[in-house]
Order: structure tokens, then sequence, then C-alpha cells
């Protein structure tokens, strides 16, 4: 009998997961949900390869979490077997709360919610199923251990997350500018005083990650095409909402969906009842509703749905400076001429927004180890002038409306 398991992983070759907590885990009906979540939300609708999920990524952040700390023990670095396993578990679950097409619909289905406070939530349920045996985990990815650079590993600039997310999402939109050194980046990290760093033969690296992060935004996570399918997404679940309760939508939405669509959903934890009717909605509960409701009574959701599914997505137009009010106005007055549609429902199909990108974030540092012992932040060690101008918030703004 062996003693661990083998995924056959795109990217990595083979990751071992020893068999124990970390393969109960996987193996948990929590967990398995990932598979039905893309990594990438509507991102296929663009990139057609991009159908990866959020089980590929968490198995191939464990992998690298578990390959950074056997780089650290090698240099020297303290990390105990149990705080080793509780780094992995943490890196495993790190995205265990996220719902129907990971980011698109976070604060349209439940209200002031993001998917890191049911990814808590979640990690606490599974420490009591799991007696006790993830409260190391927990304790890292809140960032309450005392060795900070543990939860680095987890969540931080240079974490695992982003270390994988990078190289896996170019590899399946095959935009090739994402691809980085996660292999050369995991070799040189380092601990000094407490935090994760990273020695100075691998600066050129960092900058390559940087650079890639960005373009990767712009490219791909902020496509205007992949904005426009999720400003779409958005305002058939929020029409939907509106008209559940008054319209019969009950008949024709997935059960596990419809609890979603009440106008009274809060965030409050305390009842169990909303995390677990969370964990059982994913993206084909929503992609079905969608295709009942292409044949509902509402002309507005109706429509929608329909083009969705058929893919006839907003005309969408980015500006550096916001959209002027003569432009909105224009928008609003064609479709209207077409819809022939009121005031009330006239957002639905002509409307402006923004999106905003930071690279790098100065207030979460990646530091830089020299060989006489000192420590500087990336955007000063950098000779590239570009670096520190990647921590400047980056606002664009957009039009959308639909089709004529």
């Amino acid at each position: 009998m062996t003693s661990y398991k083998i995924f056959n992983d795109p990217l990595y070759g083979f990751i071992t997961v020893p068999k124990g907590i970390l393969l109960d885990l996987i193996d948990h009906p929590y967990m398995q949900r990932l598979h039905r979540i893309r990594q990438l939300g509507l991102s296929y609708l663009v990139y057609p390869g991009a159908l990866h999920t959020r089980f590929h990524h968490a198995l191939g952040a464990l992998h690298l979490v578990q390959q950074a700390i056997e780089i650290l023990k090698k240099k020297g670095v303290d990390i105990t077997e149990e705080e080793a396993m509780g780094t992995q578990i943490a890196v495993l679950l790190h995205d265990i709360g996220h719902g129907p097409f990971s980011h698109s619909l976070e604060s349209i289905l439940v209200p002031d919610f993001n998917h890191e406070m049911l990814t808590i939530q979640i990690m606490h349920r599974l420490n009591e199923e799991f007696n006790g045996k993830l409260s190391l985990a927990i304790s890292i990815f809140e960032n309450k251990h005392p060795k900070k650079f543990l939860h680095n590993l987890v969540s931080g600039q240079l974490d695992m997350d982003r270390l994988d997310y990078l190289n896996r999402d170019s590899f399946y939109t095959g935009v090739s500018e994402g691809v980085i050194s996660s292999e050369r980046i995991i070799k040189m990290l380092n601990v000094h005083n407490g935090e994760l760093v990273v020695e100075q033969k691998g600066i050129y690296s960092i900058e390559k990650f940087l650079i890639a992060r960005r373009l990767m935004y712009w490219q791909v996570y902020l496509h205007k095409t992949v904005l426009s399918a999720e400003q779409l997404l958005i305002n058939i679940i929020r029409r939907a909402k509106e008209i559940y309760n008054e319209a019969g939508l009950a008949s024709i939405t997935v059960s596990s969906l419809a609890y979603f669509l009440q106008s009274n959903i809060s965030v409050d934890f305390g009842k169990e009842d909303l995390v677990n009717r969370f964990c059982r909605i994913d993206d084909a509960d929503v992609i079905s509703s969608i295709k009942e409701w292409m044949h509902c009574k509402d002309e507005t959701l109706s429509s929608l749905c329909t083009m969705l599914i058929n893919r006839k997505l907003y005309k969408i137009r980015l500006s550096n400076t916001p959209i002027e009010k003569s432009d909105l106005e224009d928008a609003r007055n064609q479709v209207i001429a077409l819809y022939k549609i009121n005031d009330k429902l006239l957002p639905y199909f002509a409307f402006e927004g923004s999106v905003t990108n930071s690279a790098y974030n100065s207030q979460d540092k990646v530091l830089i180890l020299f060989k006489d012992g000192t420590v500087c932040d990336i955007a000063d060690a950098s000779d590239l002038p570009n670096i520190s101008i990647m921590s400047t918030v980056v606002r664009k703004y957009f039009l959308c409306m639909a089709k004529i």
C-alpha cells in the first residue's frame, strides 16, 4: 500500500499528496465542489481554453508551497512538521469559499460578502469535523501565528496562490505574457527577521513576475469582453432577484440557487444554513437557471439570459477618463429606440462603470535580501523605473450597451 496519492498536473507533472489530513480534505465535498467552479469565470468566452477550475489551482498552489517549505528548511529556516502541514492545509483551502464563476458574482449573491469571509467559516466548520486538526492552519491563514513568513506563503505579494495562477491562467488562455519562473522564485526565497524575502539573485525574476501580473490583468482578468460578460451575468442575477418572488421564478430556478435570490439574505454565519447552502451552488446551477430564464415571462430577464447563452454580449468601450454624460445618454437613447423599455429597466441595457488594477501593493512589500544582509523593497532595489509606478492604482472606465 502506498502512503501517498499522485495527481497528474499539466503544469508541474506529478503532484504527490501524502495520505492523511491533506488527502482527506481533498476528498471532502466542500473541496470537491471546486471542480465545478471555473478559475476564470466567464473568460472562456474570450479564451476558449480557459476552462480550468479552482480545484486545479488549489492543487497547484499546494505543490508550490511544498517546494517552498523544503527550500526554506534546507536554508536553515526553523519550520516544524506541524507548521509545515498547517501551511499546506491553509494553502490548499485558501480558495474554498469561492462561489459560482469565482469573483464574478461575489458581491451580488450575498450583499457585503467576499469569498475570504466564507473561506474562514468553512475552515472552522472543517476544523470541528476533523477534531481540531486545522487549528494551526487557521492561525496561519488569519496571520495570527508568530512566524509571519508562513502567512506570507499563503497570502502576500509572493504567495503560492499568485505564483500558481499566473502560470496556470497563462497556460490555459494561451497568453504567454503571464509566464513566470515560479521555480526560480521559490529557490530564491529565504527568511530574514521573521519575514519572507527574496535573495538578491532573484531580483530579475521578481521584476518579470510583477510585469507579468500587470499584463495578465489587462489582457485576461480585466479584458474588456470579459468585463462585458461579467456585467451581463451580474445584471441577470440582479434582475432575477428583483422579480424572484413576484414572477414565479422559483419554479424554473435550481433550488439551491433560489435561496440566494431572496431579498433578505444577509451575512450571518451564525446561521449554519447559509454556509451549507452556499457550498451547494456552483457554475452549473447558475447556467441551468439562466437557460430556463431565457423562456420566462419577464422580457428583460429573458433578453439578458438569451444574450449570455448565445454570446451576444454588451458592446463595451474602455476609457482612461470618466464616461461623458452625453455618451451615456446617446447609448441609452439608442437602446430605448430598439427595445422600447422604460427608464427603470434602462440600466440593464446601457450603463457605465469602472475597474481598478494595481500590480504591486507598496503596503505589502516584496523584500530583496542583499549579500551584506541588508533588506530593500523591490521598488527601490530594481533598476526598472516602472516597478515603483506599478504601485499606483490604475482606474479605467467603461460604457456598456446592448448591441443594436
